[in-house]
C-alpha cells in the first residue's frame, strides 16, 4: 500500500520494541515488514488532550490529569500478586493510582516526578484510577500546568501514552495497544522520512492533504481529532485512486488497443426470435437492445454489464445479442455459475433455438464422458452454435470454431481468472455480464468501472406485486393452512431452507426433513425435494416436474436463487430468512411473482421483534426496491457478503468503506479517468511519480501502460 526503500521492506521482528514473538502476532494483522507496521491504522481515538483539576475530575468517566507524585508504595498481595501504588497531588486534590500485576512498574516512580495519568476515575476513600496510562514528564521539560493544558510543551518531549490523542489499534492475542504504541513511535522517528511521497503535488493541495510524511505522523500521533481524520482520508483517496487507475487503463487498452469483431444485426434470426416470443419487449428492453446493437456492430470488442432487478428480462436480451453473432457466422457461449441455472437456460431456450435453425447445447460437470467428447467435436467444427454451460466452458478441452460473444450470468459469482478463461477460448470476442443482484453505485465503479453499464429498471407488464410477510414460529400452524387454501386453488409453492441435512451445531430446519414433514402433512400434495447433492439427471427431471405441474410443492435449498422462472409457482415460504443477506432474500423472493396472479412471500423466523436481524427484517417486508436493499445490505453487511466471497473479484481495500467513503471514491474516480484520457501511458513529467508508483505497486498490470 506504500512506496517504500529497502530499509523499510525489513522485516518487522528487527523493529525496536518487537522481536520474534510480537512479529508472529503482527503477522496475523497482515504486519510483516517496518512499513507494514507504519501503515497499520487505529481502529478509533481516545481524546486525552483535556487536562482536568484531580477536584473537578467526575467519577465513573475517563478522565485525564497531570500532577506530581507525592508518594509510592509496592507491596505483594495475598495472593502473591504485586500491587504498585502512587498518589499524584496538583494542589486540588489527591489521586491514588493502582496497578495489579505490573512488575515492570515496581521501581519505575519516584517521589516529585512529574506525571500524567489517563484512565477511568472511581473513588474509595479517594479518587483513585486502577491500571491508567501514564507518561513521566522529563525534568528538563516545560511542564507547567498551562503548557500541558495547551500541548506548548518543548519540541524534544513527545507523548506516547497519554496526553493528546490516543489512537486504538486492532489487536491480536499476544498484543496489547501500548506495544504497537511504544514500537510506534521508534518507528516514526528512525524510518518515516524513508517513505516516498505517491501523491502529486497538484493533489495534494487541490483536497488539502498532507504529505505522506505527515500522513502517517498525523495518523499514529495527531496533535488534534481533525488531523488524524484530514490523514486518514488521504490514504482512502490514494486507495480509490490507484485503483480506478486500473480501471481507466483496462477501459482505454478496450477502447485503443484491441480489434473486435463488427456484428451487425441482419435480422436473419433476430427479427424472427422476436415474433416467437409470446410477448412485447418493454421500452426499457428495447432501449438496451440499441446500445448492445451499436456495441456489436464497432470494430471493438462490446464490454458491457447488463444490469436489471429480478424478473426484469435479462437473459431475452442476451439471446438476442448471441444470436447476432451466430447470424454473422460466429458462435456463442452462455456461463452460469451453477449446474441447475445452466439447465434451466438451456431448457427455457433450446426448443424455440432449434425452431430457428439453431443448434445449441449444454455442457456442465456432470455431462457424461461419451456425451461431453461429441459436445467438443461440435463445438470445435462449428456445428453447435451456442453453448449454454458451468465453468465446464473454460476446461482446456473446450475449443470454440469462431466464438463471437460470451456470456456470463450472475457474473460476479465467478473469478476474475474464470471470466479471462471463457473470453480467451476466442480473439477478443463481445463480452456480456449479467447480473440480477442490483448493484450500489459505488461497487459499480469498483467492480465494473471498466464496463459500459445498461440497466433494466422495469419489470414485464401483467405482472402483480408480492405481498411479503413476517410470521413467527409460534403461527406456523397459520402457514400450513395458508399453503393448504393455496393449494385447492391450483398453486404452486416453494419452501426454502438453509441447509440440506440438519445440523447439531444450529438448531435450524433442514431441507431433508422439510421435505418429509411436508409430505406427512399435506398427504394429497405432490411434494419434490431439490438441493445442490442431487444428480444432475434428477434435478433436472424435478425441475421439469415442477415446471409442467405435476409438483405442487418444492421443497429446496438456495440451488433456486436464480434463473428461476415458473410463472403459476406463486407463493414461497423462507425458513430461518435471518440467515440469509437482504439481497439473497430478494433474489429467492424474485423466483414468485412471475404470473398474473398476486405472490406471497412467507418468512418464518423466531427472532425477536426487538432485534437487529428482525429489524433487518421489516426492512425487506416493506421494501421491493432491489437497489434499496442492496444499499442497505452494502451498509450491514459490507461488499463481501452482498456478493459471496473475495475471489469473485471484490477489490480488497485496507482502509476505504465503500459505503462511508464513497464521496471519496468518486473523486478519486475522477480524476483517475481525467488523467489517463490526457496521459493514457502516463509519460508526461509531471506524472512520473503516478507512473512509478503504479508499477511498484502493479507489477502485474506493467501491460496496461503500453496502451496506445
Amino acid at each position: 500500500m506504500f512506496t517504500t526503500t529497502s530499509t523499510l521492506e525489513s522485516p518487522v521482528q528487527y523493529l525496536k520494541g518487537i522481536g520474534p514473538k510480537k512479529a508472529k502476532h503482527l503477522k496475523r494483522l497482515n504486519v510483516e515488514t517496518i512499513g507494514d507496521f507504519l501503515f497499520l491504522v487505529p481502529r478509533r481515538y481516545i481524546d486525552r488532550s483535556n487536562i482536568v483539576k484531580i477536584r473537578e475530575l467526575p467519577l465513573d468517566i475517563e478522565g485525564t490529569i497531570f500532577g506530581k507524585i507525592v508518594a509510592t508504595n509496592v507491596k505483594i498481595t495475598k495472593n502473591k500478586g504485586l500491587l504498585v501504588t502512587i498518589l499524584v497531588s496538583d494542589n486540588t486534590g489527591v489521586l491514588e493510582a493502582i496497578w495489579f500485576n505490573r512488575p515492570d512498574l515496581k521501581d519505575k516512580f519516584r517521589v516529585n516526578q512529574k506525571i500524567i495519568l489517563s484512565g477511568i476515575v472511581t473513588f474509595r476513600y479517594r479518587k483513585q484510577m486502577i491500571n491508567p496510562f501514564y507518561e513521566i514528564i522529563p525534568e528538563n521539560t516545560n511542564s507547567s500546568r498551562k503548557s500541558i493544558a495547551t500541548n506548548n510543551f518543548d519540541q524534544s518531549f513527545k507523548f506516547v501514552y497519554t496526553g493528546g490523542i490516543i489512537p486504538i489499534y486492532p489487536l491480536t492475542e499476544g498484543l496489547t495497544n501500548w506495544d504497537i504504541r511504544r514500537s510506534m513511535r521508534y518507528a516514526i522517528d528512525t524510518y518515516c522520512n524513508d517513505l516516498n511521497e505517491t501523491l502529486p503535488i497538484n493533489i495534494l493541495r487541490k483536497y488539502n492533504f498532507p504529505n505522506i510524511v505527515q500522513t502517517i505522523q498525523n495518523i499514529h500521533f495527531p496533535e488534534k481529532i481533525t488531523d488524524a481524520q484530514i490523514a486518514y482520508k488521504r490514504l482512502v483517496f490514494e486507495e480509490f485512486f490507484y485503483f480506478e487507475l486500473i480501471l481507466a487503463l483496462q477501459k482505454l487498452n478496450i477502447l485503443r488497443s484491441t480489434k473486435g469483431y463488427i456484428l451487425e444485426d441482419k435480422g436473419i434470426l433476430t427479427q424472427k426470435f422476436i415474433a416467437s416470443l409470446p410477448f412485447k419487449l418493454t421500452p426499457g428492453q428495447l432501449k438496451v437492445l440499441d446500445e448492445i446493437r451499436n456495441d456489436m456492430a464497432r470494430p471493438r470488442p462490446m464490454n458491457r454489464l447488463l444490469q436489471g432487478d429480478v424478473g426484469s428480462g435479462k437473459t431475452v436480451i442476451a439471446i438476442y445479442a448471441m444470436l447476432i453473432a451466430i447470424e454473422n457466422g460466429y458462435q456463442a457461449a452462455l456461463m452460469a455459475p451453477t449446474e441447475i441455472l445452466a439447465e434451466q437456460h438451456y431448457f427455457v431456450w433450446y426448443q424455440r433455438l432449434k425452431e430457428l435453425g439453431v443448434s445449441s447445447c449444454l455442457l456442465t460437470g456432470s455431462t457424461k464422458i461419451k456425451e461431453r467428447k461429441l459436445l467438443y467435436e461440435g463445438i470445435r467444427t462449428g456445428n453447435i452454435n451456442l453453448v449454454f454451460g458451468t465453468h465446464a466452458l473454460i476446461e482446456e478441452n473446450v475449443m470454440f470454431h469462431k466464438l463471437g460473444i460470451a456470456v456470463v450470468d450472475e457474473q460476479h459469482r465467478f473469478g476474475v481468472m474464470q471470466r479471462a478463461a471463457l473470453l480467451n477460448k476466442g480473439i477478443n470476442p463481445d463480452f456480456l455480464v449479467m447480473t440480477a443482484t442490483p448493484i450500489p453505485r459505488t461497487l459499480q465503479l469498483t467492480i465494473y468501472g471498466d464496463l459500459d453499464v445498461s440497466k433494466l429498471v422495469e419489470k414485464p407488464p401483467g405482472r402483480k406485486k408480492t405481498i411479503t410477510r413476517i410470521v413467527d414460529e409460534k403461527n406456523r400452524s397459520q402457514v400450513y393452512q395458508f399453503i393448504k387454501e393455496s393449494l385447492t386453488k391450483k398453486r404452486q409453492i416453494y419452501i426454502v431452507c438453509p441447509l440440506i441435512d440438519e445440523s447439531e451445531k444450529m438448531d435450524l430446519r433442514a431441507a431433508i426433513k422439510t421435505y418429509q414433514e411436508i409430505q406427512s402433512i399435506f398427504k394429497e400434495a405432490r411434494v419434490g425435494l431439490i438441493h445442490g447433492r442431487i444428480k444432475s439427471s434428477e434435478r433436472i427431471k424435478i425441475m421439469e416436474d415442477f415446471r409442467n405441474h405435476q409438483l405442487d410443492i418444492l421443497v429446496t435449498t438456495t440451488v433456486i436463487e436464480v434463473g428461476i422462472d415458473i410463472p403459476n409457482a406463486s407463493i414461497m415460504i423462507i425458513e430461518h430468512p435471518e440467515r440469509f443477506g437482504l439481497s439473497q432474500l430478494h433474489q429467492l423472493r424474485g423466483r414468485i411473482g412471475r404470473g398474473t396472479e398476486v405472490s406471497y412471500c412467507i418468512l418464518i423466523t423466531s427472532v425477536g421483534p426487538n432485534s437487529i436481524a428482525y429489524e433487518r427484517l421489516k426492512f425487506f417486508e416493506q421494501t421491493d426496491d432491489g437497489f434499496l436493499l442492496a444499499e442497505k445490505d452494502l451498509e450491514i453487511r459490507g461488499p463481501g457478503e452482498i456478493f459471496g466471497t473475495r475471489q469473485h473479484g471484490l477489490p480488497d481495500f485496507h482502509f476505504a468503506d465503500l459505503k462511508r467513503d464513497e464521496h471519496l471514491l468518486f473523486k478519486a474516480r475522477d480524476e483517475a479517468f481525467s488523467l489517463i484520457e490526457k496521459d493514457p501511458r502516463l509519460e508526461r513529467s509531471e506524472n512520473q511519480l503516478i507512473r512509478n508508483t503504479f508499477l511498484k505497486r502493479f507489477k502485474n498490470r506493467i501491460g496496461l501502460l503500453r496502451v496506445g
